[in-house]
């Protein structure tokens, strides 16, 4: 017997990411809000919840979200970018993390944000 899920299963969980609207370049994995935007933060961007966020069919079946690209993000600390978090700042709730091509940010500076993709896959 096959297995299936309707696309709204998939879109349920893009629609709590698509409501963050903060996306925070880390220094190390933050497991809270406050690791992503303080302890671990190096650079900010703010999201705007719903527009910065595009569901769309993903190749090979299943369901993606595109994350919009943000450029010439301030960079508020010095240190090694490694991994990238989405959060929502009126409840502090950290929603996403994911890794990034390590990168080296220099306090001052600026840093572009690529758009980047988290699929959930059909069931298998």
């Amino acid at each position: 017997m096959a297995k299936w899920a309707n696309d709204s299963v998939m879109d349920a969980a893009f629609d709590y990411i698509d409501q963050c609207d903060r996306m925070f370049v880390c220094s190390a994995q933050p497991a809270t809000y406050a690791e992503a935007s303080a302890t671990y933060d190096l650079a900010t961007a703010t999201m705007t919840p719903d527009t910065d966020f595009t569901k769309a069919d993903a190749a090979g079946g299943g369901r993606q979200v595109t994350v919009a690209a943000k450029s010439a993000v301030t960079i508020d600390h010095s240190g090694t970018a490694i991994h990238v978090a989405l959060g929502k700042s009126g409840d502090t709730s950290l929603r996403y993390v994911t890794t990034c091509t390590s990168q080296a940010l220099v306090a001052a500076g600026t840093v572009d944000i690529p758009a980047w993709i988290i699929t959930i896959g059909d069931p298998t």
